[in-house]
């Protein structure tokens, strides 16, 4: 069993670490097999959060209005983690994010970890389901508020310890976390600029900060206007 790691979740505007923003993150630094640490903040998503997500994790948008961008929080969760691995349920989803933020900040974030999904599947082949909620009850596992970053993070553990005395789903399970990104452009004044006089020439209420998209998402909302009002 891994004794040192740290359980991660995140919680997101949606399931694209392409398109979609984090908006919250926890993280529990485990050593020797007991909490030693916890990292937990709201993340401004620098648009607003669908009624969708907000449904499913509680989190609105008045909550995260005065949060830290991610640029100004990556280093600080890099220096968090360390050089110990990662766990966490359906893990990629979450080092996807994590690295892609690393990435435009310039900074490495290469990593190995255990995820308790693939843990679910080989062990638990019987049972219905391998979501998270559903393996907290199973095994009788606290996860009061599902959904939220911290308190999933902490399931995961828990849950790995499970499958650990359960199963001896051990620390050959670790494996190599693998997700290629390049550096994202910051948006460039011209695009800012471009931007802005076509959501006022159209009265769009954009949902989201303009002056903070990347080149390429610029340019895929200026395209956006353009097929839906045309040219000026």
């Amino acid at each position: 069993m891994l004794k040192d790691y740290v359980a991660v979740d995140l919680e997101t505007t949606g399931l694209s670490a392409k398109e979609d923003k984090i908006i919250e993150i926890g993280a529990i630094k485990i050593i020797d097999g007991r909490e030693a640490e916890v990292f937990e903040s709201f993340v401004n998503p620098a648009r607003l959060i669908s009624y969708k997500i907000t449904q499913v994790t509680g989190i609105n948008d008045e909550m995260v209005k005065d949060a830290p961008y991610i640029e100004e929080l990556i280093e600080e969760l890099l220096e968090f983690i360390g050089d110990l691995p990662l766990l966490g349920h359906n893990l990629m989803f979450d080092y996807s994010f994590v690295k892609r933020a690393a990435v435009n900040s310039r900074l490495d974030f290469e990593k190995q970890g255990i995820d308790t999904l693939k843990l679910a599947r080989k062990y638990l082949t019987e049972l219905e389901s391998k979501r998270l909620d559903y393996l907290c009850k199973y095994f009788g596992i606290e996860d009061e508020n599902h959904h939220r970053a911290l308190n999933d993070a902490r399931a995961a553990y828990r849950l790995y310890e499970v499958l650990c005395d359960k199963y001896g789903a051990g620390k050959e399970n670790i494996y190599d976390l693998n997700y290629s990104v390049k550096r994202e452009t910051p948006i460039t004044p011209r695009q800012v600029t471009y931007l802005k006089d076509l959501i006022k020439k159209h009265n769009i209420e954009a949902d989201y900060d303009v002056e903070r998209l990347t080149k390429n998402e610029a340019s895929r909302k200026i395209d956006n206007i353009l097929a839906t009002y045309g040219r000026w």
